[in-house]
């Protein structure tokens, strides 16, 4: 275990120095997905279509909880989810990480502000095209803001957390004054 956290440490350092765009573009559907996730240490089955019925919500990937960068970006998020909630958007987060695992992370780093979902066997990561291609059972740091009708608003992808969360808001941001433009909001 700790070797393989020693290589993927590495490797994740070596990846951080660049940053990729995200496959699925803006405009593109986003693929629908179920997921056991936790908030605050609860567990509940996550379905994004049904997050979706409320609003906008932001899917973000990241490798795994509690490294360094990983929780820099929970806590980002969790710093924001005022702003997001002003917006009527959710945010939840992705990894391959274990459930058990992922009820401490959802209290300490996300700080009970906003759930975080198990991907057991990384499909959701693949079916974003949100994997790291070096290390097998990470997600890459990829971040989604999807609209209620299941398109994608925004993508980024970067191994530095810095960043996403703006970028998110932004396209959240961006989206409500359209829909509160046209009478939809």
């Amino acid at each position: 275990m700790r070797a393989r956290s020693a290589v993927a440490g590495l490797l994740l350092t070596v990846l951080a120095a660049g940053s990729a765009r995200a496959a699925l573009s803006p405009g593109a559907r986003a693929p629908d997905f179920r997921a056991r996730a936790t908030l605050g240490g609860k567990e509940f089955d996550a379905s994004l279509a049904a997050m979706l019925r409320k609003g906008p919500v932001v899917v973000y990937f990241y490798p795994a909880a509690f490294t360094a960068g990983c929780t820099v970006e929970a806590h980002d998020f969790a710093d924001a989810m005022p702003q997001f909630d002003r917006l009527g958007a959710q945010v939840l987060g992705v990894s391959e990480d274990g459930i058990a695992k992922l009820d401490r992370f959802s209290v300490s780093a996300c700080q009970s502000r906003f759930p975080v979902a198990a991907d057991a066997d990384g499909s959701i990561a693949r079916a974003y095209d949100a994997t790291l291609p070096v290390v097998r059972g990470y997600a890459s740091r990829t971040s989604y803001a999807i609209a209620p009708d299941g398109t994608i608003l925004a993508a980024y992808s970067a191994m530095d957390p810095d960043g996403h969360v703006s970028r998110m808001l932004d396209a959240v941001k961006l989206w409500a004054s359209k829909t509160a433009h046209l009478g939809q909001g």
